[in-house]
């Protein structure tokens, strides 16, 4: 396979409700080249999550065989998508070769746009961000977020990061009804939001296929990839923003619902007071109206940081509030769902969503009441940045890792 198959030139727009049509039930067959690129993609996804793994073990693992095996690396090799780590010694017969997936094969980029951040990441094929591009602007509009692109992508090409000519796409993770949402300070006009075309608005300073999706669920869809979901293939995602989101992973696959509106924790009412919802207490917003509250202002968060000494017990206070009121929400995703694991993450310090979801978790054990499973509570590992890391995910996903999407004829 040669690289240009890959199409880098294209300017589509992929949304989160084509995946959704393309990924539900279908009577649809396939053909043998659809089932061919299915196949590379499999193979290119076991080499990606199985560093050094042989030709052998592969084909064992995927049951497809050895020509097959030695045909798609061969293509992947000529694509430079993988890298020979050099042979393997000690077994009967001649030393196997090992693979490993090449991070300079392609890159993505994903930005997320939120109502107090605009956030610019590159992506490298092996899960590596390469970059990291943030502005803190609250309730950023269309023109902003141009500039806050252009400027993101001209720091990219002049460190040199990445390779521009193997970027497969970008991704934009950005909340659903961005606009339309009443939170503390939107300003009158922000519904702008409402009629603005992704592919129209970035294509002079990302001239590449755009792929959107909700933030909560390129989050899920991240940590799925290049997170925690090597280890937990059913889980639910807590994403706190300046809203509140979630995203329900179910055997390795995000599952959207029938209107792609699945997971949407943070419109769930309020048990004591049910014209609140749930993001009105758990979300940064939430926070940010504590801290003014207190005569303190939560100009910008940075993850990397903790907060400042003088939030401590405003930052607690909330915690203690926001875990209270995900205790009857996390009873019913531990019923309705049965996750393995639940995961939380957004952009706050690693110390306050440890925090947040141990004392979620020590509520809801208090309240379990016989419930018949319970999953634990987490920090997912990809929880800075995740809506960008996941948003880099989805070029990847729609051009070269496993979907059953390709598998339908169109």
């Amino acid at each position: 396979m040669d690289f240009s198959e890959l199409d880098l030139s294209g300017h589509g727009s992929v949304t989160a409700n084509d995946r959704a049509v393309r990924l539900g039930p279908s009577l649809s067959g396939t053909n043998l080249e659809r089932a061919g690129d299915y196949n590379q993609r499999v193979v290119l996804q076991v080499i990606r999550r199985n560093p050094d793994i042989t030709r052998n073990e592969i084909a064992a693992m995927t049951n497809l065989t050895s020509p097959t095996i030695a045909n798609i690396t061969g293509r992947l090799f000529e694509a430079e998508l993988i890298v020979d780590a050099g042979r393997r010694f000690g077994g009967r017969g001649q030393p196997a070769t090992r693979l490993r997936i090449n991070p300079e094969g392609c890159f993505s980029i994903g930005l997320n746009i939120d109502r107090d951040h605009v956030t610019l990441v590159s992506l490298d094929l092996a899960g590596t961000v390469r970059s990291r591009f943030t502005r803190q602007v609250a309730f950023a509009m269309p023109e902003d977020v141009v500039r806050i692109v252009g400027e993101g992508m001209e720091e990219i090409r002049r460190a040199g990061v990445i390779r521009i000519d193997r970027v497969l796409g970008v991704g934009v993770a950005l909340p659903d009804d961005l606009g339309q949402v009443d939170l503390p300070h939107r300003p009158p006009n922000y519904d702008r939001w409402g009629d603005v075309d992704l592919r129209k608005l970035l294509v002079e300073v990302a001239p590449w296929s755009i792929h959107t999706d909700n933030d909560a669920a390129a989050a899920a869809i991240g940590e799925a990839q290049f997170g925690d979901g090597h280890d937990h293939v059913s889980f639910f995602y807590i994403l706190v923003s300046a809203g509140l989101g979630g995203g329900v992973v179910i055997d390795g696959a995000y599952y959207r619902g029938a209107n792609a509106r699945s997971g949407e924790i943070g419109f769930l009412p309020l048990a004591a007071d049910p014209t609140r919802v749930l993001q009105d207490v758990v979300s940064l917003s939430a926070l940010s109206t504590r801290l003014e509250a207190a005569g303190l202002v939560l100009a910008g968060i940075d993850p990397t940081q903790p907060f400042p000494i003088a939030f401590a017990p405003h930052v607690d206070a909330w915690v203690d509030c926001a875990s209270d009121e995900l205790v009857p929400a996390l009873r019913a995703v531990n019923c309705l769902v049965n996750p393995a694991v639940v995961l939380v993450g957004g952009r706050l310090p690693d110390d306050v969503l440890d925090q947040l979801a141990a004392a979620s978790y020590r509520k809801l054990v208090a309240a379990a009441h016989g419930m018949p499973t319970l999953a634990p509570i987490a920090r997912a590992s990809l929880s800075r940045d995740a809506p960008a890391v996941g948003a880099a995910i989805l070029p990847f996903l729609d051009r070269i890792l496993p979907s059953d999407a390709i598998l339908i004829k169109g």
